[in-house]
């Protein structure tokens, strides 16, 4: 997960507490790949985080916040959970959480960044956090761009978590396209799940509810929800299916830091001020309207 938060933002705080709060206490490691700028860091309020382009990706401390929501509601809504691809997620971490289905036979894990799969394999820290969920002979990893994967791959999927990056750029929206979409469509089993990271519905309520608006275009069933990240602010997920989506059949038979059913029906809830909105385009390759939504959303974030 990239969101759009930069260094000075995060590491320069504002009060004596944050300062606390926020310090880092040392790099364990910085690496420039071919793809992106990659720093673990070990801080004060939050243990180890994974830094991509001075963008924060996960914390220690709070990472199965994220990754519960991204991955469990959807797995949990499948019919079936044998077959599970990624779209993203080089740190290992949705895998972990995957890994836990005992009904999985195989992950499919495509990341773009060869040298970020090596340090999720190799570097303690990060196997330590994602329990060495990338050594698990039932992933294969794929280093491959993930709309050309989706574009040739013929393989069938019970579930499909994109975990991609914010579309913060022209070129990473096309990832949020209806185009797509409607290729993870032709990948996904009739009663199969999709589960996208959709950045957050409070910094960048258009974004949001323009991936959800696109994603309603190939799949009949979406279930928009958040969560609060304390370290990125309130973050959106979307679920979709061809399939009846009912949050209220969801029952979690694995192992959670964070969700239980106390939590679950709220995160399927918006405010009134929260709620679709019916100003934003559904976004295509022809009419790339998302960088603009995401951008303004952004921009006055702080």
């Amino acid at each position: 997960m990239i969101t759009p938060q930069s260094y000075k933002w995060f590491f320069e705080p504002t009060t004596a507490i944050e300062g606390h709060m926020h310090a880092i206490r040392r790099t364990i490691v910085e690496a420039q790949t071919k793809f992106q700028h990659v720093e673990i860091m070990e801080t004060h309020a939050y243990g180890k985080v994974l830094v991509l382009d001075g963008r924060i990706q996960s914390s220690q401390a709070e990472d199965a916040v994220y990754h519960e929501a991204l991955v469990h509601l959807a797995m949990a809504l499948a019919r079936r959970r044998e077959r599970v691809l990624v779209l993203g997620g080089g740190d290992g971490l949705a895998a972990r959480e995957i890994l836990k289905w005992p009904q999985v036979r195989e992950i499919v894990l495509v990341d773009i960044d060869p040298r970020m799969v090596e340090l999720a394999r190799t570097l303690p820290d990060l196997v330590a956090q994602n329990d060495g969920s990338l050594a698990d002979p039932r992933v294969r990893v794929v280093t491959e761009d993930a709309f050309t994967f989706i574009e040739h791959d013929r393989t069938y999927f019970d579930v499909v978590v994109s975990d991609l990056p914010d579309p913060r750029t022209e070129a990473l929206q096309k990832l949020y396209s209806v185009e797509a979409y409607t290729l993870i469509g032709r990948r996904l089993s009739a009663d199969g799940v999709l589960a996208v990271q959709a950045t957050s519905p409070y910094f960048a309520p258009e974004a949001f509810w323009s991936i959800r608006r696109t994603i309603a275009e190939v799949f009949p069933e979406t279930r928009p929800l958040q969560v609060n990240v304390p370290s990125f602010g309130v973050w959106g997920f979307v679920l979709a299916s061809r399939a009846p989506l009912d949050p209220d059949r969801i029952r979690l038979p694995v192992a959670t830091r964070y969700l239980n059913a106390e939590v679950l029906p709220a995160l399927f809830r918006f405010g009134a001020d929260e709620g679709p909105r019916d100003d934003v385009e559904v976004n295509t390759l022809f009419r790339p309207v998302l960088f603009e939504y995401y951008r303004h959303g952004w921009r006055g974030a702080r």
